[in-house]
């Protein structure tokens, strides 16, 4: 199985299961007998800890990572404040730069993984600064995207809107994984068939909800054949 060498994954929201399903792509793939390593370049919502701001979705990735790399490589920017990352930065004083990700992204994917995993923050049209988004990372680096619906009212508006930008700014969008946030509902399947037939893009996975899954259980509702193929 020959898979893209890395990916970008983004979600249709905020809250929508990107680390949920990184998490899983990079289990899946170490089961597959893959080298694995992992980057959340901006994390918003970092707790203090002796070794310094730790994000809960940057180490969930850095647990998956089979290639040993340090926290301050899987998260480079790590900010405090729960709001959008150019907000959280400016309320440390900080800038955040397009190309200063692109550099350390770079480093990550010279750790010679056979499967890397990119997660963005929040939904694809994130700002970084007044001019730079951050799925300008994704499009610095000619990244294959993952896009992450989280299933509940409003999203098949929200998931053919991102894939239209994804396409736009000229990125594949290699697949898509439905991720049930509720206990689910028939709308809730129509939901996801609709989307099927409107997506240009294989369905990789459709997750349950079911609180507190393992990567490893999770793994096993994706198809990573289906990303292969592309």
């Amino acid at each position: 199985m020959s898979l893209p060498k890395a990916v970008f994954v983004t979600g249709t929201d905020t809250e929508v299961g990107k680390t949920h399903v990184s998490c899983a792509l990079l289990a899946a793939a170490r089961k597959a007998g893959l080298q694995t390593a992992a980057m959340k370049p901006v994390a918003s919502g970092c707790e203090s800890t002796a070794e310094g701001l730790r994000n809960g979705d940057a180490l969930a990735l850095q647990a998956q990572c089979s290639i040993d790399l340090p926290y301050e490589q899987v998260n480079p920017v790590a900010l405090q404040a729960a709001i959008a990352p150019h907000l959280a930065a400016a309320s440390e004083g900080r800038q955040l730069s397009l190309s200063r990700l692109v550099g350390m992204a770079r480093a990550v994917l010279m750790a010679r993984a056979d499967f890397t995993v990119l997660e963005g923050a929040g939904g694809w049209r994130v700002p970084l600064n007044n001019r730079e988004m951050l799925s300008g990372l994704a499009l610095e680096l000619r990244l294959p995207v993952v896009l992450v619906v989280g299933i509940r009212l409003g999203c098949i508006n929200h998931a053919l809107l991102t894939a239209e930008a994804i396409q736009r700014d000229g990125l594949q969008l290699a697949g898509w994984v439905a991720n049930h946030l509720g206990e689910g509902s028939a709308v809730d399947r129509q939901n996801v068939e609709t989307l099927q037939g409107m997506l240009q893009a294989p369905l990789l996975g459709e997750l349950p909800f079911v609180p507190a899954q393992s990567p490893d259980e999770t793994a096993a509702y994706l198809d990573l054949a289906a990303l292969a193929g592309n």
